[in-house]
């Protein structure tokens, strides 16, 4: 199975690669412990900046940001994460989805995540995020991931999940629906029909976790 990262932090190291990463060994613990074998692969985005604001203006994709959207839009499952900027996700992380055709993420499992200074944001997940990939008609796994600078070494207490439980349930959320989907053949295209969709939110319905 090919899992995708899309991260759009703009420093280095960055606390958003960081979940990103966090959240990619997660989902693949999880397919691991469901017999899956997956390829990773993480895309930067402040890489793709001067590619992504050329196509706006030309209309054609250069080779790397071409070569970005290939493999979202050939991913079994993605995990987006975005810094939070003014409320909201960030201009060059909308502007890369604005480039994908919006029809190419049609019934694709998606974990999406942020990363903020202050857990204040922490509802761009449900404001701005998810209402984002729905209209993509894309799969939102149940639980969105947000980091603010003090969710980091934190555990959680009796009351709330920490920062890594969170990061471990939407894993496996993740997994569970890119296990559910249907095996293709190297090369094959995705099958976007209903039949598919339907699987999809079927076993969304049937999530069960430890």
């Amino acid at each position: 199975m090919r899992l995708v990262a899309v991260s759009a932090g703009l420093s280095t190291p960055s606390s958003t690669r960081l979940l990103a990463d966090r959240l990619t060994g997660a989902a693949e613990d999880g397919l691991a412990g469901r017999g899956r074998a997956v390829s990773t692969e993480v895309i930067e985005l402040r890489e793709l900046a001067g590619e992504i604001a050329h196509h706006f203006v030309t209309g054609f994709p250069a080779p790397r940001l071409a070569a970005a959207v290939e493999a979202v839009t050939g991913a079994d499952g993605l995990i987006v994460v975005t810094p939070v900027f003014t409320a909201s996700y960030s201009g060059l992380f909308k502007s890369f989805f604005d480039v994908i055709a919006p029809d190419s993420l049609t019934g694709k499992p998606v974990l999406v995540a942020a990363t903020g200074g202050t857990p204040r944001h922490s509802l761009v997940l449900e404001h701005a995020l998810r209402p984002l990939f729905a209209y993509l008609r894309a799969t939102v796994v149940p639980t969105a991931v947000y980091a603010a600078t003090s969710d980091w070494g934190t555990a959680g207490d009796e009351y709330s999940d920490g920062l890594p439980a969170r990061i471990h349930r939407a894993g496996g959320e993740l997994a569970a629906l890119m296990a559910g989907r249907p095996d293709r053949a190297e090369g094959e295209d995705e099958d976007e029909d209903e039949d598919e969709i339907t699987a999809l939110e079927r076993g969304l319905a049937d999530l069960r976790f430890d």
